[in-house]
């Protein structure tokens, strides 16, 4: 199987489990993803799919994306990912992935883009305690001192500082499958997930390593 999907946070609520224990779930909304190429070690050196998924009004197709659909006779999509397989050779373009796939799997990861929070300081950025909040005391939020002198005479990599906070990739691990309604597409999970509501995520089968 294609061990991944992708679709869209719908986003959170609640659930009874089997012991009658509220547990907090995210919705995920996945359309059957369309596989639009197969790409091999022979053609391409690696063996992978590139799924589409979302649904695009055609005049909002471009010429390229329009040709790229045409030469492999797949109906265009509006997002287009790739997922490494084994042996891609035993997929070809037009077979589709639903949720099906996950109904007897335990365990998840998703994969999505954190929520973006602008411009942010070292406390709320990376958790530093700053200085006495006394009236007297001139250190109160600022980072501190971030090198040494004349040796080295620079600032060393990696120092944490304030600057842009949010939008990056972010994986969230074994994640328990909670339910799979493969009449609505939907994956249910126990907990939260990165990103806003109608975000992209990436749904993967737990402990598959790069695939």
């Amino acid at each position: 199987m294609i061990n991944a999907i992708y679709g869209k946070k719908i986003g959170m609520t609640q659930l009874f489990n089997d012991k009658d224990e509220v547990v907090a779930v995210t919705v995920i909304q996945a359309e059957p993803n369309t596989i639009c190429q197969v790409k091999t070690t022979d053609t391409d050196g690696y063996e992978a799919v590139q799924l589409g998924f979302g649904a695009i009004k055609d005049k909002n197709v471009t010429n390229p994306m329009r040709g790229h659909f045409d030469k492999l006779g797949v109906e265009p999509c509006r997002h287009l990912r790739e997922v490494r397989v084994e042996n891609a050779s035993e997929y070809k373009p037009g077979d589709q992935q639903t949720v099906a796939e996950f109904a007897e799997i335990a365990k998840v990861d998703v994969t999505g883009t954190s929520k973006g929070k602008g411009f942010a300081g070292v406390i709320r950025r990376h958790g530093f305690g700053g200085g006495p909040g006394g009236h007297g005391s001139h250190f109160h939020r600022a980072p501190g001192s971030i090198g040494q002198c004349a040796t080295p005479s620079r600032v060393l990599k990696g120092v944490r500082l304030p600057g842009h906070m949010g939008c990056d990739r972010v994986t969230v691990k074994n994640l328990d499958v909670v339910r799979v309604d493969e009449d609505l597409n939907i994956i249910v999970v126990k907990g939260a997930v990165p990103g806003g509501k109608n975000g992209i995520v990436r749904v993967r089968v737990a402990g598959n390593g790069n695939w």
